[in-house]
């Protein structure tokens, strides 16, 4: 049997990357690569067995360090199996340092590079995830694209051979993964949360790495008119400490959810606050308004549908309230929970491997 390797180094890329693995398990003998950028079980390991995934074959340990560092160890590691084991085609998602060092060790070697999320685009080359994304794209034998939009964003760079819009693997997993929280979580008891409630997560460097910025948006969800949970991203909650900053008021600040979870917790929201580009995509899935703590965002398609809205610090408060106390606006910004596909990307993105390589 055909061997397929599949890479992954964070906790949304092994959420989004589960349809995939799932759909090609009959179909490839797999090869399961974790290259431990996330490091601690709460925010990696456990997910595997939460999701009734297999245990990865091997995890290269990477761990945290610079953009360089994370990206030559990952280049090593990822460069080491694909030669030793030479499978057919290796698959990486999204933007992170693992997605560059996978697509950058395959292309000086024969093994094919599929990138899944293919052609998102913020536009914005200070955010080193989206030279991960332009890179990536312009090496893959195969790009797979979640939206129209996307398919253009490549074909705009002159990317158009090996290109396929199937949809986004994060609506599968959505659909697959939301009954097994409904039945596996006790989080909204265990925290006591009432209704209404605010789920938020801040952990882009764009507002970590500005203790200003930072502290403007703590104060602004701490002076929220109603609970909101933040589970604390090991990032943030650095930052935090050295900032010596405490909320008095609405916030809650909890450690790094499970993630079914996490996704208990965002489906029962009334509001959801972010710096994710998955979130933004999975809130508009489940139905949940969602306001983006960015300048910019690589999922348009949420804004475009009204389902998202962009803010700075600034207004981050007043926009919470209205949507907690406005029902016409809070319902004005949802629906549309099939912007990003009808939940069978993973079957479509298995059936051109299995029929290219």
């Amino acid at each position: 049997m055909r061997e397929l390797a599949v890479v992954v180094g964070t906790r949304p890329e092994i959420i989004k990357m589960a349809p995939v693995v799932r759909a090609a398990t009959d179909r490839f003998d797999l090869h399961l690569v974790h290259t431990g950028q996330h490091y601690d079980d709460e925010m990696s390991g456990a997910f595997f067995a939460s999701l009734d995934l297999p245990a990865p074959d091997e995890n290269l340990s990477i761990g945290s360090g610079t953009q360089a560092e994370q990206t030559a160890d990952g280049l090593v590691g990822v460069e080491s199996m694909l030669t030793e084991r030479e499978p057919a085609a290796v698959l990486a998602l999204g933007d992170t340092n693992a997605v560059l060092s996978t697509a950058i060790a395959a292309s000086k070697l024969p093994t094919a590079f599929g990138h899944i999320e293919a052609g998102l685009r913020s536009f914005d080359r200070t955010m080193p995830e989206e030279v991960n994304r332009v890179v990536a794209d312009h090496v893959a034998e195969f790009s797979f694209a979640p939206t129209e939009q996307a398919v253009e964003h490549l074909a705009d760079e002159g990317v158009t051979a090996g290109v396929y819009e199937t949809g986004n693997t994060i609506v599968d997993a959505c659909r697959e993964h939301v009954p097994l929280a409904e039945e596996r979580s006790d989080v909204l008891e265990e925290l006591g949360l009432p209704e209404p409630y605010v789920a938020a997560t801040i952990h882009r460097p764009h507002n970590t790495d500005d203790p200003e910025r930072l502290r403007a948006i703590m104060g602004a969800l701490d002076g929220a008119g109603a609970p909101v949970v933040l589970p604390a991203h090991p990032r943030t909650q650095s930052v935090l400490d050295d900032l010596g900053y405490e909320p008095t008021g609405s916030l809650e600040l909890v450690g790094p959810l499970d993630y079914l979870d996490f996704l208990k917790l965002l489906d029962n929201a009334t509001v959801a606050v972010t710096d994710s580009g998955g979130i933004q995509e999975e809130a508009s899935i489940l139905e949940v308004p969602c306001l983006t703590v960015r300048p910019n965002t690589e999922r348009p398609e949420t804004v475009d549908a009204g389902v998202n809205q962009l803010v700075e610090p600034g207004e981050l408060r007043g926009r919470v309230e209205t949507l907690l106390e406005d029902d016409a606006a809070r319902a004005a910004m949802t629906g549309h929970p099939d912007l990003y596909g009808d939940g069978r990307a993973g079957e479509r993105i298995v059936d051109v491997l299995d029929e290219h390589c």
